[in-house]
């Protein structure tokens, strides 16, 4: 041991502590994440003392992390801050020497559900990680803010408050664990963890609440419930669960857990998966194999070969472009790089524990890659193709070009001074006192893997439904309870239900939020308020002057008297929502009329293949004339196929979507067919052979006089 190295370091250890100690902030952010960065930058805006303290080396969380492929939903309500954000990473893609691996005529403009490169706005909103985290560490130069890595807040010990307030903390050194302190009159906790609230005795949750709790449909247990393809439904066949087929007494496969899953609708406190977002690249050049991890273990993918003999393809259906010939290569299938059930421990864990759920998931996750890209048993095709690619050689260059963040997807979630639920998204409720938007769909991970009762493997908890359009995120999600910590603000952790999360969870959303919760810190600060006492109309007029986004001001909303009740159609209608749907349909509301909440895309994507199920029973025998409701556009496919399934035989359509709906601008006609009571019938929508894309919205059965 080098002891003159040690005695330095101990030295600089203690006048940092020192230096630290001596001010009292007026803004203190523990958290390097996305909204960290933005909740600093603002507070420095505002004329504010601000520092960010944090245990990460890398600032930007996922968004620096992986995660390129931006979750945007409707960019039209992200603004202030965040739009800046994409604004830069625009401004990095315009000069020539960003695009070393590829021509920039070569990559494109595929986004998701909106185009990467926006021209028009000057923004780009697909990224390599690196630019991320540049311009991150641009934000944080130009305003000049301190910023102290590898600090630990005390969990146990470390949250010092008087009278309601915190007045101090105290961080660890993450390799001495030396306690220095922090002073501040304001703090915002930007972890994706929340451990600063819960350190400060703040209410928080974890897990999923009963859909009783709050009066939600799409919260708790939701055994039964299949969407996206993310499960063992689209299979061909059933999967066995046991060691030895059919012999329960042979135990169970790694990864499928033998647990019950508890009763549908009810709480618990499973968390959705976690993964890391992988760049990968097929540039050879710039291409790092797939390493062995350490401890590899080539059984833990039995139930991987068994879902592979049924018949799966979908293995690189998720490895997402961006720039420079790389991808975010993100979870996809029933068993793919979510380490589903191995992070439920994770939110209250000790830091110890919870480096080694990491280095869990990681060795998990490097295993799939090495399974695939190596294992005999596995076919050809995958193997070969798997090998085509690697790790970017240029991205995270100081953790063996692996992700330095894993992804949080929920921890802790804050229950604040108002709650937001699925009513709030799904506009069943207003939502009060708006200081930002979020848009994405509802969106959360499988929870579970488990054994049905008819002794197969499934997977639960991945949910997917749309929201009518952007909505509100209340003040309140923001805030504690009055008298619990009256000085902080959480913008990553709200105050929200498991399924509501899992729509605001989005990266653009928390930098929105970060600046928000700045925002409402300076005014507290100005007027020596409680967080909870901000006048609102005070914050709303600073958020509005600063570019945010508090109401939805966009082409589809200013024409959601387009949105049409099925229930006041004649005839039977089956809408988009309760179709039956494999592949991943987005749902939109950009052109036209629509049944309902909106229509749904494949977002041209024709491999594999996306199907919409309308089924229903009538009546009454009769003859029925068939409508099918969609949207027209030049970039529709004009030869969509539809079928018409009136339970003795089945007729083929295609419809040219390009062209207007003939019948209303809506509807057009699959013809007139006989049709039985009270039998199952269907009409079934695909993009098998489109040449763009394919729109469901609804479909109509007319009794025919």
């Amino acid at each position: 041991m080098n002891y003159r190295n040690l005695i330095a370091a101990a030295v600089a250890w203690a006048l940092l502590s020192s230096s630290l100690g001596a001010a009292t902030y007026d803004v203190v952010v523990y958290g390097g994440t996305s909204a960290g960065v933005m909740a600093a930058v603002q507070a420095k805006r505002m004329g504010r003392s601000v520092i960010l303290v944090c245990p990460d080396q890398h600032l930007g969380g996922l968004s620096s992390g992986g995660l390129g492929w931006t979750d945007t939903g409707n960019k039209a309500v992200i603004g202030g801050l965040a739009r800046q954000f994409y604004h830069r990473v625009w401004q990095h893609y315009q000069g020539p020497d960003a695009w070393k691996w590829q021509a920039r005529e070569e990559y494109g403009n595929r986004g998701q559900g909106t185009p990467a490169i926006d021209g028009a706005e000057r923004t780009m909103w697909i990224f390599e990680p690196h630019v991320a985290e540049q311009v991150f560490e641009d934000f944080i130069r130009e305003n000049d803010i301190p910023v102290q890595r590898n600090l630990w807040l005390d969990r146990e010990h470390g949250v010092v408050k008087e009278n309601g307030r915190i007045v101090e903390i105290t961080l660890l050194d993450g390799e001495s664990f030396t306690g220095m302190s922090v002073r501040g009159r304001m703090f915002i906790d930007a972890t994706y963890e929340g451990d600063l609230l819960a350190a400060a005795g703040v209410d928080y949750t974890v897990g999923r609440e009963a859909q009783s709790v709050y009066d939600e449909k799409w919260n708790g247990v939701q055994t039964g419930v299949l969407h996206h393809r993310h499960h063992f439904g689209v299979l061909k066949q059933k999967i066995d669960p046991y060691v030895v087929p059919g012999d329960p007494a042979s135990g169970v496969l790694p990864n499928v857990s033998a647990e019950p899953p508890g009763e549908y609708g009810s709480g618990d406190r499973r968390l959705q998966a976690y993964c890391f977002r992988m760049c990968l690249t097929d540039r050879p050049e710039n291409r790092v194999p797939f390493p062995k991890p350490e401890g590899y273990d080539a059984g833990q993918y039995e139930l991987l070969l068994r879902i592979f003999d049924a018949g799966w393809d979908e293995v690189f259906q998720k490895f997402d472009p961006i720039p420079n010939h790389k991808t975010d290569t993100n979870n996809h299938g029933p068993m793919s790089t979510d380490y589903i059930g191995a992070n439920y421990d994770y939110p209250e864990a000790s830091y110890a524990r919870r480096r080694e759920i990491i280095q869990a998931h990681a060795r998990y996750q490097q295993g799939w890659l090495w399974f695939i890209a190596h294992d005999l048993r596995v076919p050809a095709r995958f193997r070969e193709r798997m090998n085509q690619w690697g790790l970017a050689k240029d991205e995270f260059t100081d953790n063996g070009n692996w992700p330095h963040q894993i992804y949080v997807r929920e921890a802790r979630r804050m229950i604040g001074r108002f709650v937001m639920t699925e009513n709030e998204l799904l506009r069943r409720r207003p939502t009060p006192e708006s200081v930002g938007m979020g848009s994405y769909t509802i969106d959360s991970h499988n929870v579970q893997r488990y054994i049905t009762p008819d002794g197969s493997v499934q997977n639960e908890g991945d949910i997917g439904v749309g929201t009518p359009g952007p909505y509100e995120i209340a003040y309140g999600a923001l805030v504690p309870k009055k008298g619990q910590a009256d000085n902080l603000l959480v913008p990553v952790c709200v105050s929200a239900s498991h399924i509501a999360f899992g729509s605001i969870r989005m990266e653009p959303v928390f930098m929105i939020l970060g600046q928000s919760a700045a925002t409402a810190a300076s005014l507290a600060l100005d007027a020596d308020l409680s967080v909870q006492d901000v006048p609102y109309a005070r914050l709303r007029q600073r958020l509005l002057r600063d570019g945010q986004v508090l109401e939805a001001d966009t082409p589809a909303e200013r024409t959601a008297g387009a949105a049409i009740d099925p229930a006041k159609l004649p005839g039977i209608v089956v809408d988009d929502d309760q179709a039956v749907l494999t592949g991943d349909w987005q749902i939109s509301r950009s052109v036209g009329s629509w049944v309902g909440n909106g229509y749904r895309h494949d977002g041209n994507q024709h491999d594999p293949q996306a199907t919409a199920a309308f089924a229903t029973k009538l009546p009454k025998a009769a003859l029925y004339e068939v409508r099918l409701a969609y949207s027209a556009h030049d970039n529709r496919s004009s030869a969509v196929r539809v079928t018409v399934d009136n339970g003795s035989s089945i007729t083929v359509r295609r419809l040219n979507q390009k062209k207007a709906p003939p019948i209303e601008g809506l509807w057009a006609s699959l013809g007139t067919f006989e049709f039985p009571a009270g039998k199952p019938v269907s009409v079934t929508v695909s993009n098998q052979g489109a040449n763009g894309y394919v729109v469901i919205d609804a479909v109509q059965w007319l009794s025919h006089p």
